[in-house]
This record gives C-alpha cells, sequence and structure tokens, in this order.
C-alpha cells in the first residue's frame, strides 16, 4: 500500500473530531505527527484514505478505534514515582494530618499504564498504618486501562521504585515470567480501574482528599482546561490537594484552589 497523504481538510475534520470527544487541542504543527503515528493504522484496518478513517471514527461502528486513536497521538509516558517531588510533599505535609480512622480517598484521574496510582498505592500503604484508604484510578482508553489493572511490568519499569517500597510490595517473575515483576495484589484490590472521560459529566465518584490530574491538560487548550477542572472541583473535598504536572499550571483556570506548592493545590 502506498503511503497515504493527510490533506489540510481531513487534518481539520480529524482535529475537530478528536477536540469534541477528547478534549484533545491539537494545532496545525502536529499535522505530521498526526500522520506519521495513524499511517500504520490506516494500513491495519486497509482503509485507502484518512476521509475514510476519519468517516469510519465518526460512525457508530468507530467508537472503539477513537480510544485507539487518541492512544496513537498522545504520548503515554510514563514511570513509577514520577515527578518525585509530589510524592515527597504528599508524605511530608499531607498524610501526616491525616486522622486516623477516616477513609483516605484518592483519585488519578489520567493513570494511563498505572504506574502513577500503584506510585500513591505504595506510598499510602507505607505511611497510613491505621488509615484506610482507597484509589480511584481512570482514563480515557480501555485498552490502557487492562493493562494498568494487571499490575505487570517489565522490571527495567522498577527503576524508579524505591527499594523498600520495590522490596514489600512488588513481587518478582520466575519461570516464564522471569524479567517481570507485579504489584503485590493486596496493593492491587485497593485501587479501582474504570474508564473516564473527563470532557463529558463525570460519573458519581464520590469525594476525593486528593486528586491527580498530572501531564494531561498539555493537550488541552485553555476553554477545555476550565470545562475540566471546574467538572472535577465539585468532587475534591474542601481542604484536599490537586496535583497536575510540572509542566502545567491553573493560572487563569481557576480561583478556587490556592497554590501551596508548584504544581500543587488546595481547595479553599
Amino acid at each position: 500500500m502506498n503511503e497515504v497523504s493527510l490533506s489540510d481538510k481531513e487534518y481539520g475534520r480529524f482535529r475537530n473530531l478528536i477536540r469534541q470527544v477528547a478534549g484533545i487541542n491539537l494545532t496545525q504543527a502536529k499535522k505530521a505527527m498526526v500522520c506519521g503515528r495513524l499511517s500504520k493504522r490506516l494500513q491495519q484496518k486497509q482503509l485507502d484514505s484518512y476521509d475514510d478513517y476519519i468517516r469510519f471514527l465518526a460512525s457508530n461502528a468507530g467508537q472503539d478505534e477513537i480510544q485507539v486513536a487518541v492512544d496513537l497521538i498522545t504520548t503515554n509516558e510514563t514511570y513509577f514515582f514520577r515527578e518525585s517531588k509530589h510524592f515527597d510533599f504528599l508524605s511530608a505535609h499531607v498524610l501526616p494530618k491525616c486522622p486516623p480512622g477516616r477513609l483516605f480517598r484518592v483519585w488519578s484521574a489520567a493513570c494511563s499504564s498505572g504506574e502513577e496510582p500503584y506510585s500513591l498505592a505504595m506510598l499510602l500503604a507505607e505511611n497510613l498504618s491505621t488509615t484506610p484508604w482507597e484509589i480511584t484510578a481512570s482514563d480515557l482508553s480501555t485498552r490502557i486501562l487492562a493493562r494498568a489493572a494487571s499490575g505487570h511490568y517489565a522490571i527495567e519499569r522498577a527503576t524508579h521504585i524505591p527499594g523498600k517500597l520495590l522490596m514489600n510490595y512488588c513481587l518478582k517473575g520466575i519461570g516464564t515470567q522471569e524479567g517481570t515483576f507485579v504489584v503485590d495484589p493486596k496493593l492491587r484490590n485497593r485501587i479501582s480501574f474504570l474508564q473516564v472521560n473527563l470532557n463529558k459529566p463525570l460519573p458519581n465518584l464520590g469525594e476525593f482528599d486528593l486528586i491527580f490530574l498530572r501531564n494531561v491538560m498539555i493537550y488541552f487548550d485553555m476553554e477545555v482546561k476550565r470545562a475540566v477542572v471546574n467538572r472535577m472541583l465539585p468532587l475534591l473535598k474542601p481542604g484536599g490537594h490537586f496535583i497536575v504536572g510540572h509542566s502545567e499550571s491553573l493560572n487563569g483556570v481557576t480561583e478556587k484552589l490556592t497554590a501551596v506548592f508548584p504544581s500543587i493545590y488546595r481547595k479553599q
């Protein structure tokens, strides 16, 4: 199959569709990247043009394929204890103040392949000896959620896990599973993985003491950022913390959160 070109008109339709469905803002500068990442998908689906692919995405039969397209055009690169200063802040300033006996709830709102919620789980297990806790981990993609729920990773992914936590909460694979590890089922059982589209009305998830929304707003324009954050804030308890990625900011997004540390905010 010859390489298929992506016209500006087709790219405009694709941009509008992805923004409508997932809130992702693709600039004109991303056209070459989108073309490169989707070209093999057209071959796999045996489609002759991007026009055919976009029409398929917009059809009822293409709903699962939209998730695949979003996965391909967004960077899901993540690792355990990424942006470690956030975890240091929680250990030093948040977890020691948790009232014993009261359930502490966390939402990892763009959990990708699971490294973030499992890092949080290890941290909570290590620091909240008498305080019950649970984590909700969500993502738009059911495909990547299935990977996350397995808790199964190549051993190279353990590089950033502190030695004590690796020893206490991870199990090294043997035999046919050599070269891999799994997160202890005792931690996995305290994490609920579910599909949530942050660009749509949210399901009834209850209230949280802590919300992580890291490294996803880089894909949103200001209008979508405001809508997403305003949709999420009612689920954050008063005094709760809202954490974004180091390269992100909530300046101009909401006045209901106060910055307490770079990329860490507290609900008034």
